[in-house]
């Protein structure tokens, strides 16, 4: 691994299981085995640094959609279906600790904060990506509906770190399908 890669694992790993504010550039530094120069060097600020941690949620959580979209290409009730028992499966691990997005939103109110910009846009591109698999299931307003969806989403994630339902993949299934039905 380069220094960028160990700088960024560690910070990912400690930001998403400890917190962003409550993890400094020296526990980085000191958990990566690189210096402080190096860190700086890299990421020329702790703000750099949280920026890229977003960003490579961000692209980790896209490439997980694509593969959803990719094995059930043709199937957009499949890979409705999919999205939902993967974000469940998501929320139900013992690791889990939120959405990174919504906790990056939480942390950081300023809204030109370069996290939470790129977390805004993760959620915009949800919506966005919801409108179109409900585009293709028939949905009269999928744009409305999409951010229905995208609010129940959300909503799961939030629950997932204060409550264990009894069964989160078919509550919020069968919230999502009542929205489809109607």
């Amino acid at each position: 691994m380069s220094a960028r890669e160990r700088i960024l694992a560690t910070a990912s790993e400690l930001f998403y299981r400890e917190g962003i504010r409550a993890i400094g550039v020296d526990t980085v530094v000191e958990r990566s085995g690189v210096s402080k120069t190096s860190l700086y060097r890299l990421f020329e600020s702790k703000d750099a640094l949280i920026a890229a941690f977003a960003a490579e949620q961000d692209r980790l959580f896209w490439a997980w959609w694509d593969r959803i979209e990719d094995q059930h290409a043709g199937d957009p009730r499949a890979i409705f279906e999919a999205l939902l028992s993967g974000i469940a499966k998501r929320i139900t691990h013992p690791a889990y600790r939120g959405c990174p997005f919504l906790n990056l939103a939480t942390e950081f109110p300023d809204e030109n904060h370069p996290g939470r910009v790129i977390a805004r846009r993760n959620k915009k591109e949800m919506r966005t990506r919801l409108a179109v698999v409900l585009g293709k299931l028939g949905v009269g307003d999928p744009n409305r509906t999409a951010s229905q969806i995208a609010l129940i989403i959300n909503g799961a994630y939030v629950t997932g770190l204060i409550a264990q339902p009894a069964d989160l993949r078919g509550d919020l299934t069968d919230a999502v399908i009542k929205l489809l039905v109607q």
